[in-house]
């Protein structure tokens, strides 16, 4: 089996490489890994002890944030190296504030593994959910460095659980400890003989928990608001937009704010032909109040404003459920609104949790989409699962603390 592990990385790289010439983030994976054990050895200061954190996507960053957030106001001395594996995390995050240091995660072979801990020289490494490296866990266990898995969930149809998922086992056998979002996940380690894991909660609620709090409003978007009720649509696909344009027929009164998950010029001509009266957010600078306000669809061409807008929502759309699985329905529960989002939830409990609390509804084709949204237009029925979603969210907040104290306790910090 560890055969083929290597042998998957090494056809992974090489495949990602062949398609870079086609595909823009393959592109930007592969430049992103030319030399980069070199650009990482010529960058970092020798003679620290860094805190190591690594992130799959954005995602997952944003779901790791408020550790180092806290790590850096407890102990601002502590210097922070951040890897990503994924284009759509490095690009976005590679000027964070809270890291000394941004990086893509060279390739998890024995070679690259050996020299990038020569350089780094972690004293803690700590990664966000999944991603489990053989060569990376190995290695941190063989030189003694605590290894630390947070916000971490299984599953019992993951290959950790199966009868011929040893090896895969064996790699969750070197970490440190695991901080599960659920309990469920504590009992599924110990039934395969681990038995360092605590529940402590998805470390996502205490960062969007402070979302509206910190909020701050946009004089453009209240123009083109202009007193409206509004439906904030997040990280969506076309099969989502298409479905949404629908809304906008039937609800005139209504205005929409989009923000896709991609912003190709390509995907916001397709947005822009399936809604009329629409205006890109880039316009607004340049256009007149009368032109705002008479737009019904704001369409986000940027990247990093979605969890500021749905301050301006009645409603949440969540993009993402028509293909590989939804994306981040926290961020909209917690400004109190009700979120809609399509059929491939099931392995996000957030979601699975908002369903049962009656602050999510699930849609599996544009007529279900009509009939939530004609439930919704129901002002106490909508206040009622807004109240619900912010009290899941308050309600769920503490488990930076929860790690914190751990860290604190086995003197990793300081």
């Amino acid at each position: 089996m560890r055969l083929l592990y290597d042998l998957g990385i090494r056809m992974y790289g090489l495949l990602v490489r062949m398609l870079a010439p086609f595909y823009p983030k393959a592109k930007q994976w592969a430049d992103g890994r030319k030399g980069i054990l070199q650009n990482i050895n010529q960058t970092v200061a020798a003679g620290q002890k860094y805190i190591w954190f690594h992130f799959a996507s954005l995602g997952e960053f944003e779901q790791g944030r408020s550790v180092m957030e806290q790590i850096k106001k407890n102990f601002p001395h502590e210097k922070i190296v951040v890897t990503f594996f994924s284009p759509s995390g490095y690009e976005i995050r590679k000027n964070t504030p809270l890291a000394d240091y941004v990086f893509y995660l060279p390739e998890d072979t024995p070679a690259n593994v050996r020299r990038f801990l020569d350089i780094l020289d972690p004293k803690l490494a700590i990664f966000t959910k999944y991603e489990y490296w053989y060569h990376y866990f190995n290695e941190l266990h063989k030189r003694n460095i605590p290894l630390l898995m947070i916000s971490a969930i299984f599953r019992e149809e993951q290959l950790f659980f199966k009868p011929y998922g040893g090896f895969y086992r064996s790699i969750l056998k070197k970490v440190s400890f695991f901080f599960t979002q659920n309990l469920d996940s504590v009992h599924m380690l110990k039934w395969i003989g681990i038995t360092r894991a605590g529940l402590a909660g998805d470390t996502r609620f205490d960062r969007v928990v402070e979302l509206p709090r910190q909020h701050k409003t946009r004089p453009e978007i209240t123009t083109f608001v202009n007193g409206r009720p509004i439906l904030v649509a997040g990280s969506t696909w076309l099969p989502d937009e298409e479905k949404l344009q629908v809304l906008k027929e039937l609800y005139p009164q209504w205005k929409f704010i989009l923000a896709p998950h991609e912003i190709d010029e390509g995907h916001l001509l397709q947005i822009s032909k399936l809604f009329s009266s629409s205006i890109r957010f880039s316009e607004l600078a340049t256009s007149t109040t009368e032109t705002i306000q008479g737009a019904q669809v704001l369409i986000i061409d940027n990247i990093g404003m979605l969890s500021s807008l749905y301050y301006y929502g009645d409603i949440a759309y969540i993009g993402g459920g028509f293909g590989v699985g939804i994306h981040n329905t926290l961020e909209a529960a917690a400004y109190g609104i009700p979120v809609i989002f399509g059929p491939k939830y099931e392995k996000f409990q957030e979601a699975v949790d908002l369903l049962v609390f009656g602050a999510g509804f699930s849609i599996g084709n544009k007529e279900e989409l009509q009939k939530v949204f004609a439930h919704l237009m129901d002002t106490e029925k909508r206040k009622t699962a807004g109240e619900a979603a912010k009290k899941y969210v308050q309600q769920r907040s503490g488990a930076t603390q929860i790690i914190m104290k751990y860290l604190e306790t086995e003197k990793l910090l300081g």
